[in-house]
């Protein structure tokens, strides 16, 4: 659970980040609730948003791959493999609606940590099942 600590802590702090960048817009604009019409905060909250939906998945599947006695090197391939993604998303989303090489990138590189870590504690399972 060492490993995982890490990756959460950083992804609690890309959480906050992109919280704070809501609320800043929040109050410049004075918009209690909801969007306003202001484009720019619509993207905040949806960035923001996009790493509350992936992050929490991606953090429990890399806590049962570090507990599942799984080599370091991959746990901390996983967890890099997920910030990384998260951060090149919220970045490529941050600039354009549009397509972004980082919001591809990120969406292409979440979607693979989190089939990889599902793939590998399957496999991990009917390893067991068969022995």
């Amino acid at each position: 659970m060492r490993i995982t600590g890490i990756y959460a802590a950083i992804a609690v702090v890309i959480v906050v980040v992109l919280a704070i960048r809501v609320v800043l817009r929040r109050r410049e604009m004075r918009i209690g609730i909801g969007d306003g019409g202001d484009g720019v905060l619509l993207t905040r909250i949806r960035v923001h948003g996009n790493a509350i939906e992936y992050l929490p998945f991606g953090l429990i599947l890399l806590l049962l791959v570090e507990l599942n006695q799984t080599a370091p090197v991959v746990v901390h391939a996983f967890g890099i493999m997920l910030i990384v993604a998260r951060v090149l998303h919220a970045l490529g989303l941050s600039r354009s609606s549009g397509l972004t090489h980082g919001r591809v990138l990120g969406v292409i590189l979440t979607l693979l940590a989190l089939l990889g870590m599902a793939a590998l504690l399957l496999w991990q399972h009917l390893v067991v099942a068969l022995a």
